[in-house]
């Protein structure tokens, strides 16, 4: 079908869904949920034969409109935070799948990077972490307590400063994505980078599965968060910097709600994370398996979270 009779013959259906959204005709919800419908059989159509139109773009644009018009005027059941946590983060988790797994490839590849930058120039940790901080440790390892950095405050200070800077890391990892995906992606390497030699300044030292032991009792929740905030500010950067058959603008604040959605959803993961680095992983007096079993607990959450709950949605998705 030639583009100006597809144009010629839902011209008129088109221009009544523009006054559902512009509320100047009272459509009720089944109305709505039909024209949703008529509009996206249209949107794939065009999308198909004419992807680079106009027309495309007109009824990406309009079909995003009419979404956000039924859902705004959806009523919210009692129980919206619990979906919100149980169904809606998985929900766009799945969705920004390969974002979360760019993220992660950028900070192991980065974890690598420091750890042997710092095997082949054992003063490399100097550089990454700091003349002073390198010189306390080297005390503490002289002293006979290689983590007594984790000891160096009030429990309660400790988890509330910890908790106020992991929320911060995690924004300014969102925020970078402004920058385009690069930002985001500056911000990672130089997290795993400073990961990576600090990890292998201890083995090193001959302290390498004590050290596991103290930073990855609350790290395998605190670094996973900052992943996914990666993520976030990925998902953020590419609705900017790679929009489709969207507009750049239309893209933008939809990568920018759900990479908000994303960080929101993060927050109890940092907060879990400051409460065990504020209360545990100081007492490093603890016998191995107590803190393997935190690390493990922590593995499993991830796994189930982040992993099970959204392969569960994208499977159901597709049978839909």
């Amino acid at each position: 079908m030639k583009e100006v009779t597809f144009i010629r013959q839902n011209i008129e259906k088109w221009r009544d869904v523009e006054c559902i959204v512009e509320n100047t005709i009272d459509a009720g919800p089944d109305r709505q949920a039909d024209a949703y419908i008529d509009l996206t059989t249209d949107l794939a159509f065009a999308q198909t034969h004419y992807p680079r139109s106009r027309i495309t773009l007109y009824l990406n644009n309009l079909a995003s409109a009419l979404h956000n018009q039924i859902y705004r005027n959806k009523r919210e059941s009692v129980s919206r935070l619990l979906t919100f946590w149980t169904r809606e983060i998985p929900q766009t988790i799945y969705e920004a799948r390969r974002a979360l797994l760019a993220s992660f490839l950028i900070f192991a590849v980065s974890v690598i990077i420091g750890a042997v930058s710092q095997w082949g120039d054992d003063s490399f940790c100097r550089l990454i972490l700091g003349d002073q901080y390198v010189d306390m440790t080297l005390r503490n390892i002289e002293n006979g307590s290689p983590m007594a950095v984790y000891d160096g405050g009030g429990e309660t200070e400790m988890f509330l400063g910890i908790t106020f800077n992991n929320i911060k890391v995690s924004f300014v990892v969102f925020v970078m994505g402004v920058l385009t995906s690069l930002g985001t992606g500056f911000f990672l390497l130089q997290n795993g980078v400073m990961l990576g030699s600090f990890q292998a300044f201890f083995f090193q030292q001959g302290l390498g599965f004590e050290s596991m032991l103290a930073i990855w009792l609350h790290g395998t929740l605190e670094i996973w968060a900052i992943i996914v905030a990666g993520a976030a500010g990925i998902t953020l950067g590419n609705g900017w910097l790679m929009p489709g058959t969207y507009g750049r603008m239309t893209s933008f604040m939809q990568g920018a709600r759900r990479g908000l959605k994303i960080i929101v959803g993060t927050v109890p993961v940092f907060i879990t994370a400051a409460f065990i680095e504020g209360f545990a992983t100081r007492h490093t007096e603890w016998g191995t398996l107590p803190r393997l079993a935190i690390i493990g607990s922590s593995a499993l959450f991830i796994l189930y979270y982040y992993f099970y709950l959204p392969y569960r949605y994208g499977t159901k998705h597709r049978k839909d």
